[in-house]
């Protein structure tokens, strides 16, 4: 999708629910006009920062300022993303509740007559009584959400352990140890310090592979070569491997390719290698992202060719970004794919749609024999928000099923 494009798209969708807000909450605050003026300043401010640092970082203009500009947005599109559901089901309930009392009132007409004859009316304060306390309410509720997402998600990702049970693994993979780290979204919200405590919890689990499954950035190399340089500490005793994901295609990946091999990474560009020890083999594939041919006809996402004239092996994994690509994976007999992309939805509501788009969306789950493993993420995208899914450093096992 072009950026003129996105931005049309993200302005008509999301400045129709900022508007929204501003009429349905704003307006109901007693508040001066000027006071009601200046909040509606902020929402457009806040909604039209967004497409506006994005077309800045992508035509090279990525300083401080810029940084600031985007955080300031996220932050706040989060903020507005918590009140647009809070609204939205005030306003069902409040239909709701409208239905409810005209049936009550129908069969309570002649009570309501005399009610009228005798001077008792609706008090009409009690109702904006009601609606001004539960706006207040909303915004409290959404302030209080974007503090926590906010802390949860800067906080260092928390160590989630997958053992993947395998029948007749050989004894030299028994035990083998893959620490895969994706969906870290390097920008202008996460930067060094981040990585580098993200790379030193990787290295104390003492892995034997790590698997970086894609949108590792949102910006150029050139902006982003520092804040990425500590991946370079990664140890691995069999390597460290990594797959492009679809934000490598809007930050330029042929440079972050090449980038990243700089770090001491294999990049797995629909390729293999082979892991030996121990007597024993295991193949690992990569994919580029499943939409990469999109961008780049050599960059089309194929596990079959990532397969061709691999020798034979004990296990076969397979790295692909988005977990769409376990239909292929499952036909190339794979035994295991690794995935990201989803975050698991990030943040509440959208972690009960994250489901519509993709075959499977978080933790482990098995494909006509193909078990896939689907990460929450170890960064985050857009808001700097996580709530209801947390953000991990995934230690994936290979452990041998007892028969």
């Amino acid at each position: 999708m072009g950026i003129f494009l996105f931005s049309v798209l993200f302005l008509s969708i999301v400045g129709s629910a900022a508007y929204y807000v501003s009429l349905r909450l704003v307006g109901f605050f007693r508040l001066s006009p000027l006071q009601k003026h200046l909040i509606r300043f902020a929402i457009a401010f806040i909604i039209v920062s967004i497409p506006m640092t994005i077309l800045l970082q992508r035509y090279g203009f990525e300083n401080s300022v810029v940084d600031v500009f985007s955080r300031i947005g996220y932050i706040g599109l989060g903020f507005l993303s918590f009140i647009f559901t809070f609204m939205v089901i005030r306003d069902i309930c409040f239909l709701m509740i409208r239905g409810y009392s005209r049936l009550k009132n129908r069969k309570n007409v002649q009570s309501k007559i005399r009610d009228q004859e005798n001077g008792i009316l609706p008090d009409p304060s009690k109702r904006s009584f009601l609606i001004n306390s539960v706006n207040t309410g909303v915004v409290t509720v959404s302030g209080v959400l974007t503090g926590y997402g906010y802390a949860n998600a800067t906080r260092i990702p928390e160590v989630k352990t997958v053992e993947i049970p395998v029948t007749d693994l050989p004894e030299g993979l028994d035990g083998f140890r893959i620490v895969q780290l994706t969906d870290i979204h390097v920008s202008p919200t996460i930067k060094r310090p981040f990585i580098e405590a993200v790379v030193e919890q990787a290295n104390l689990l003492q892995p034997d592979m790590v698997a970086v499954t894609g949108d590792l950035v949102d910006g150029s190399v050139n902006r982003l070569r520092y804040d990425v340089a500590p991946l370079a500490d990664l140890k691995a005793a069999d390597g460290c491997f990594f797959v492009t994901g679809n934000h490598e295609y809007y930050s330029g990946v042929d440079s972050w390719v090449h980038h990243v091999r700089s770090l001491g990474f294999q990049v797995l560009l629909n390729q293999h290698h082979l892991i030996s020890r121990k007597g024993a083999r295991i193949l690992v594939a990569g994919v580029t992202d499943y939409r990469g041919g999109r961008f780049d006809e050599k960059h089309h996402s194929d596990p079959l060719k990532a397969m061709k004239n691999a020798p034979d092996s004990d296990y076969k994994i397979l790295l692909a970004h988005q977990p769409k690509s376990i239909f292929q994976a499952a036909d190339a007999g794979f035994d295991l794919q690794i995935s990201g992309h989803t975050h698991g939805g990030q943040f509440f509501p959208w972690t009960f749609f994250v489901g519509m788009t993709q075959p499977y969306t978080v933790g482990l789950d098995q494909h006509r024999g193909t078990h896939i493993y689907v990460s929450r993420g170890t960064g985050y995208w857009g808001p700097p928000l996580r709530l209801g899914s947390s953000s991990e450093i995934t230690l994936i096992k290979l452990v041998k099923r007892s028969m």
